[in-house]
């Protein structure tokens, strides 16, 4: 697979009245051309600062790039001047924010706001941006998208909007869509219909997709490859299988143990304990390890290297040095792992769960 996007130790800081808030701290990842990367994670692990970062939506004045690139058709988005990246934005990189009624301009009709980048980014005629825009509404599930064209947003439901606010960010047949928490504001059932949607579109043009989301439930169905953030760095990273079977992290472990399952009898859903780190005054060693109860001596000391479980998967976490004692994963999380061919639990079972 060709490399679309690459991020290579990528450092942002915000500065606060409080000190330098060091947001992402040497964050890299590699986006393959027409695949799903999601990026999981809890809320303040960094997601949303990451993927604004390459889309250079955070404000100037309080934020910096300290180290890193992100490189994209050969450029790199963190040195170009704003011009030029108003001319990426929205026509090669589009996003979809989580909620589509303050994405959309209350005062603009639905079909005048899908046109806009479509007459910013292409030279066309407005019938032509108009007849597009409808293709458009089409193409999202909206019914009589030639008369509801000219209707506004509050006219339409909650999943109607956020199908509206999807036209919008595919109008310029983008080659890289963020979808950051697409579904958060929307009910179980309209969730499952965004999902499914964003999947045909991603067949029908050929994009790559950055998922960001803490909802683990959604990335089994939409991701090729999962990311797991924790404290403004990623500490997995792997096939959804890989991170879903044979998780290494005990971050992971922690994120698929909350997950509600049909299958777990336990009466109360596990939560992890404790609180994400302080950022202003970043941990000296594994970001993790205060609240991990599988943390040696060393994480309070060093940052852990990532350690390569496959070609594809690599873990952040000393449990995966030679040296380091075996240690057993929670129950649930042994019980994933026996279906998974190659971790230590299928072989000693012969894959028998």
């Amino acid at each position: 697979m060709s490399k679309i996007l690459q991020v290579k130790d990528l450092e942002l800081s915000f500065h606060t009245f409080a000190g330098e808030v060091k947001a992402i701290r040497g964050v890299n990842f590699d986006l393959n051309k027409g695949e799903t990367l999601a990026i999981v994670g809890e809320s303040g692990s960094g997601k949303s600062v990451t993927t604004k970062s390459i889309m250079r939506l955070l404000p100037e004045s309080s934020s910096e790039f300290k180290n890193g690139e992100i490189l994209f058709d050969g450029k790199d988005l963190t040195k170009l001047p704003e011009r030029e990246m108003q001319k990426i934005r929205g026509k090669d990189i589009s996003m979809i924010f989580q909620d589509p009624m303050t994405s959309l301009n209350p005062t603009m009709t639905i079909g005048k706001q899908i046109m806009e980048p479509i007459l910013k980014h292409q030279k066309v005629s407005k019938a032509k941006a108009r007849k597009v825009a409808i293709e458009l509404l089409n193409m999202v599930g909206i019914p009589n998208a030639e008369n509801r064209y000219k209707m506004y947003p509050h006219q339409f439901s909650g999943g109607q909007r956020q199908r509206i606010v999807i036209a919008t960010a595919l109008a310029c047949n983008p080659q890289i869509l963020i979808a950051d928490e697409p579904t958060t504001a929307l009910d179980v059932t309209i969730q499952a219909q965004i999902l499914e949607l964003m999947k045909d579109i991603q067949k029908k043009i050929d994009t790559s997709i950055i998922f960001i989301t803490h909802d683990l439930g959604v990335v089994a169905n939409v991701a090729d490859r999962v990311a797991v953030m924790y404290g403004g760095m990623i500490v997995e990273i792997g096939t959804v299988d890989e991170i879903f079977y044979n998780p290494q992290h005990p971050y992971t472990w922690g994120l698929l143990s909350s997950m509600p399952s049909m299958d777990v009898n336990e009466e109360k859903l596990y939560a992890i304990p404790g609180t994400p780190p302080d950022l202003l005054n970043p941990p000296k060693g594994d970001a993790f390890a205060l609240r991990s109860e599988y943390a040696l001596k060393i994480d309070m000391e060093q940052p852990p290297p990532f350690f390569r479980v496959s070609d594809t998967h690599y873990a952040a976490t000393w449990l995966l040095h030679p040296q380091a004692p075996q240690v057993e994963p929670p129950s649930g999380i042994i019980e994933r792992m026996r279906t998974f061919p190659g971790s230590r639990y299928y072989e000693a079972t012969g894959g028998r769960a």
